[in-house]
C-alpha cells in the first residue's frame, strides 16, 4: 500500500518519474530574467488553496503549482542577480543534493551514516590542511556563517571561564565574573557577531565595535588602544573577531597584527572567512589571508564562493580538544564506550543533533572540477569586480565608495541637481528595476548614505553583462529624477 510510495524495490520507478518531472518543472519554468517582478500580494495568492486536502490532487495540477513558484523565484545565474553572497550552484553540487536527499543521512551518529562520516571527516581534514592548523585541528560541516560564528564565539567564551576561573559553563552556567568578557571585531563585522553575544547570556553591549581604516579594515591601532582601555577598566577580551571578506565591501582585516595583539591579550582569534576563504583556492590571491593560520577558529561558507547549494558550510578549530565545551554523551546515540572503541559520531562537534551530509556536495564538486577551475572561477570573480569598479569610475552619475577587495563594489548614483534627494532616489533606483524584473541589486549604507551594490559570485557574468547593467541603472536614475518621490 505504500511501498511506491518511497525509495523502495518497488518505488523506484516512481523515484525516477518524480525526479524527471522535478527536473523537467525547473526546466521549464526557469526565470528568464533575474525575477518576475510579483508583488508580495501577487504571489501570496499563489497559495491560497487548502494545504492539506483530504485526498491527493492531480499530478499534472501540482507540478504546475510548483512551477509556479519556480517562475517566481531568483534566477541566481541570471548576470543581472548581483546582490548578495548568494551564489549560483554548480550543476555537480545539485547532482549531489539527488544522493543526499535520497540517503537521507544523519550525521549525528556512526551508525546513521557510516560512510558519510568517514568521508566528512576527509573533507574536514582537508580543509584544516588548506587553511595551514596543525594536524590537532578539526572541524565540523555547519548550517552557515552565522552558525560557525556563534560556536567560535562559544567556544572562546568557554575557555575563557575555564582557564581564568577554573569553571565549566556547561556544568554550571556563567559564573559572576563573566560580566567582565567582551567581544571585539570591527565596526563592519558581520552582525552575527551581536547577535551571538546575546544568545550566549551576555548581551549585545558586550560586544565593542572597533573603527575601520579607508579601506573598510579593522584599525589595529584603534584595537590596540581599545585592548590597553579594556585593560585599565579589568575587562577581559574573550574573543577578537576579524573578518576575511566582509558583507559590503570584501575588506579582509590584517590577519597577522590581529593574531599579535590577540595573543598579547590572552584573547582567542576566530576569523570570519565564511566569504573570503574561497581565496584558500587561488594561488594568485590566497596571500590576502596571510595569518588565517594563526587563528584558533575559523568560519567558513561553501555556499558562497565554492559555489554549494545551500546550506553548505564550516566551523574549523585550531585545537580540536576545544570541541570537549559542546561533547555531551548520550546512550542512544553517542554513549563515552563508543569513543573508547576509536567510533566516530560527529554529535559531539556540533550544535545540531540532525544533520545533513552536505559534505558530500563539496567532495563531489573538488572531484570532478579540479583546483584549477575552482581557482579560475575565484579569480574570474575578482576580475569582473575589478571592470565595475573602473567602469563606475568612468561614467558619469555615479560614485564609486570602495576599491574591491574581493567581489563587492559600492556605489551610488548621484545625479547633477543638487536639489534632488539623493538617498531616496538610490533606493527607488534598487526598488523600481526589481519590481519590473529588471535585476536584483545590492543595499546598503555607508557613512549615513544609501547606496547601490554590486557582489560578483557568478563567473559566467561578463563584461558586457556589467556594461549593459550600469547604463540600465543610469537610465532608471535619469528617470526617476523626474518622478515625485
Amino acid at each position: 500500500m505504500f511501498e511506491t510510495e518511497f525509495l523502495t524495490e518497488a518505488g523506484e520507478k516512481q523515484y525516477r518519474l518524480a525526479i524527471t518531472k522535478a527536473v523537467d518543472a525547473l526546466l521549464a519554468a526557469w526565470p528568464r530574467g533575474p525575477y518576475s517582478g510579483s508583488s508580495p500580494a501577487e504571489l501570496q495568492k499563489l497559495f491560497a488553496g487548502e494545504i492539506l486536502p483530504p485526498t491527493g490532487m492531480p499530478d499534472s495540477q501540482v507540478w504546475k503549482a510548483v512551477e509556479e513558484v519556480i517562475a517566481n523565484s531568483i534566477s541566481l545565474t541570471h548576470p543581472a542577480t548581483i546582490a548578495h553572497l548568494h551564489c549560483p550552484p554548480l550543476i555537480a553540487s545539485l547532482a549531489a543534493e539527488v544522493v543526499v536527499s535520497g540517503l537521507n543521512a544523519s550525521m549525528d551518529s556512526f551508525d546513521q551514516a557510516p560512510a558519510a562520516t568517514l568521508l566528512e571527516l576527509a573533507v574536514c581534514e582537508w580543509l584544516c590542511g588548506e587553511i595551514g592548523f596543525p594536524r590537532s585541528s578539526a572541524a565540523v560541516f555547519t548550517s552557515g556563517g552565522t552558525q560557525s560564528n556563534f560556536m567560535g564565539l562559544l567556544l572562546a567564551r568557554d575557555a575563557a571561564v575555564a582557564s581564568r576561573w577554573k569553571w565549566s559553563v556547561q556544568q554550571k552556567g556563567l559564573p559572576p565574573q563573566a560580566s567582565r568578557l567582551r567581544f571585539l571585531c570591527s565596526e563592519v563585522a558581520h552582525f552575527s557577531v551581536e547577535k551571538s553575544a546575546y544568545q550566549l547570556g551576555m548581551g549585545s553591549e558586550a560586544v565593542l565595535k572597533v573603527p575601520v581604516d579607508r579601506e573598510y579594515r579593522m584599525d589595529t591601532a584603534a584595537l590596540g588602544e581599545t585592548l590597553e582601555s579594556m585593560r585599565k577598566e579589568e575587562l577581559i577580551p574573550a574573543a577578537i573577531v576579524a573578518t576575511a571578506g566582509t558583507t559590503d565591501f570584501g575588506s579582509i582585516d590584517s590577519l597577522p597584527e590581529i593574531s599579535r595583539l590577540a595573543r598579547a591579550a590572552g584573547a582567542w582569534l576566530h576569523v570570519d572567512a565564511a566569504y573570503g576563504s574561497a581565496l584558500l583556492l587561488s594561488s594568485k590571491q590566497r596571500g590576502k589571508l596571510q595569518g588565517i593560520e594563526l587563528a584558533d577558529s575559523v568560519s567558513v561558507d561553501f555556499h558562497k564562493k565554492f559555489w554549494q547549494a545551500i546550506s553548505c558550510a564550516a566551523f574549523v578549530v585550531r585545537d580540536a580538544a576545544q570541541f570537549r565545551h559542546l561533547e555531551i554523551h548520550a546512550d542512544y546515540l553517542n554513549p563515552e564506550s563508543h569513543d573508547a572503541a576509536g567510533i566516530p559520531n560527529l554529535v559531539g562537534r556540533s550544535l545540531a543533533t540532525t544533520r545533513r551530509f552536505d559534505a558530500l556536495k563539496l567532495w563531489l564538486s573538488l572531484q570532478l572540477l579540479g583546483r584549477d577551475k575552482f581557482e579560475a572561477m575565484v579569480d574570474r570573480t575578482l576580475e569582473l569586480a575589478e571592470h565595475a569598479a573602473k567602469r563606475i569610475r568612468e561614467m558619469k552619475y555615479f560614485e564609486l565608495l570602495n576599491e574591491p577587495q574581493m567581489g563587492c563594489v559600492v556605489f551610488r548614483y548621484v545625479p547633477e541637481d543638487s536639489r534632488v534627494d539623493v538617498d531616496s532616489l538610490n533606493r527607488r533606483v534598487r526598488e523600481r528595476m526589481f519590481e519590473r524584473g529588471e535585476a536584483v541589486l545590492g543595499h546598503t549604507r555607508v557613512h549615513g548614505r544609501q547606496c547601490l551594490k554590486f557582489t560578483c559570485m557568478n563567473p559566467v557574468t561578463t563584461e558586457r553583462d556589467l556594461d549593459a547593467l550600469l547604463e540600465r541603472i543610469q537610465i532608471t536614475g535619469k528617470k526617476l529624477e523626474t518622478e515625485p518621490n
